[in-house]
């Protein structure tokens, strides 16, 4: 029997490579645990049959192209639509050898915190099913969680990698902006979109990193990587400096539990062998959020105009002439969550508002990466948590869109500066995972790996979730 509960990526190559399994029957096995757990759960909006192969198993958050197979961005407006072609991290993905299980529930076009605004039902928490997963990659991390994947590909724009598998006690990356191709994925806001894995622990993660990373010629913003990929091995952290930001530790929206949890990850880097030290990023949390607000929305009503009833996707027949057609397509498509932000975007690059509210919100996003350039000139890595919150009830915020937005507080100033991030669980509060961010310098991914495997071997958290074992 193979438990994909346990087994890691890592693990199941040694198995494939010795002939221990046979790639039919490592891919059985993740089909029969998605039959089994995926009913109550919805990670998954469509689930590939196996077409053969050697390779690991691996899914994908359905905003990323998959040839052949549907990619619906979880929204009603691309419900039929199959590319024609593979995304670069795709291509990539095949090319060694992993083998696509299917695409991962997302909120609509990633467009919020919990998995709720998916048009086909919301994803389930693994740890406890009456709450959220996070969001918008809530799929890909219940999945990966919950024994249904070994790891996944996920996308972050402003914390959608790093949050989800926070609240699902995973290991999540975003890569520095540029590392990794985002041809082929559905856009969001361009400047801010960055494909990630997520995976059961770092070595996995910074494995399927290093898979998924480097130039694309397809992708003009990407940029070869300064250094080979290095899967961690020491478990000490000696000769590393790490920063504590005020604002991100002891923020009032911060949970008791998050506090503490975090608090004990903290001194453990003393114990590890690292010289830690308080730091400020007084801008970061005041004006992220609304910074990234006006910026993302933006953006996205851009890309989202595309969306016609044209040339692909869905289309309304209650249209009585083209213009009727676009309005009723897009009304009838779109939820609320994407309305709600094409028209704040739409606004904000109107005529007479774009330099009081788009271009100003640049100039403050320059200021964000200026505060945390200063800040990695005292420390290697700098710590807090990556959600405010344990998981949350579903339903409990659904009405309330700015007590959703805050979900992302913690996560969204270092995606506006364009750095890596990397979430790692460490601890448990009301029985839930608590999830710890590193954040680090432009391509420092290697850091953020060696400090998060050692805390990971020094915490022992166990990610099978306590419901599952």
């Amino acid at each position: 029997m193979i438990d994909t509960l346990r087994l890691t990526a890592e693990e199941a190559a040694r198995l494939l490579r010795e002939k221990e399994v046979s790639g039919a029957e490592l891919y059985a096995a993740y089909r029969a645990a998605i039959d089994e757990r995926d009913p109550e759960l919805h990670a998954y909006l469509h689930v590939c049959e196996d077409e053969g192969g050697e390779g690991i198993p691996i899914a994908i958050k359905d905003v990323i192209g998959t040839r052949g197979i549907p990619t619906t961005a979880g929204s009603k407006i691309l419900e039929n639509y199959v590319p024609v072609y593979d995304a670069t991290v795709i291509e990539r993905c095949k090319a060694h050898g992993l083998r696509v299980l299917g695409k991962t529930n997302t909120d609509e076009f990633a467009m919020g915190s919990s998995t709720e605004n998916s048009a086909y039902g919301p994803t389930k928490n693994p740890w406890d099913p009456t709450r959220v997963p996070g969001g918008s990659g809530g799929g890909s991390a219940a999945a990966v969680s919950a024994g249904l994947a070994p790891w996944a590909l996920g996308s972050d724009t402003g914390g959608s990698i790093k949050q989800p598998s926070a609240l699902c006690g995973n290991v999540g990356l975003r890569p520095t902006y540029g590392t990794v191709s985002r041809y082929g994925a559905v856009a969001f806001a361009s400047s801010l979109d960055q494909i990630g894995p997520v995976a059961r622990n770092v070595r996995d993660c910074a494995y399927l990193y290093s898979i998924i990373a480097g130039r694309d010629p397809a992708d003009s913003t990407t940029v070869e990587l300064p250094e080979p990929v290095a899967l961690p091995e020491g478990e000490d952290m000696k000769g590393l400096r790490v920063g504590v930001p005020r604002e991100f530790n002891e923020h009032e929206a911060i949970e008791p539990g998050v506090r503490d949890a975090v608090q004990r990850a903290i001194e453990l880097c003393r114990e590890l062998g690292a010289e830690v030290g308080d730091c400020s990023l007084p801008s970061s949390v005041e004006y992220g959020l609304p910074c990234y607000y006006l910026i993302a929305p933006a953006e996205a009503s851009s890309n989202l105009a595309r969306y016609d009833g044209v040339r692909y996707g869905y289309r309304s027949a209650n249209g009585r002439d083209r213009l009727e057609m676009y309005e009723r397509t897009r009304d009838e498509g779109f939820g609320e969550e994407p309305k709600r932000r094409i028209m704040i975007g739409t606004y904000a690059l109107s005529a007479g508002y774009y330099d009081a509210y788009y271009g100003q919100a640049q100039k403050v996003r320059t200021v964000l990466a200026r505060e945390h350039a200063q800040a990695f000139e005292r420390f290697d890595v700098l710590i807090s948590p990556t959600s405010p919150s344990v998981a949350f009830e579903l339903g409990s915020r659904s009405q309330n869109p700015l007590a959703m937005y805050l979900s992302d507080l913690l996560t969204i100033p270092s995606c506006m500066a364009g750095l890596p991030g990397l979430n790692i669980p460490c601890g448990l509060s009301e029985g839930l995972p608590v999830g710890l961010q590193l954040i680090g310098p432009q391509f420092s991914e290697n850091v953020l790996f060696r400090v998060g495997y050692a805390l990971e071997t020094a915490i022992g958290f166990d990610a099978v979730p306590t419901r599952l074992r």
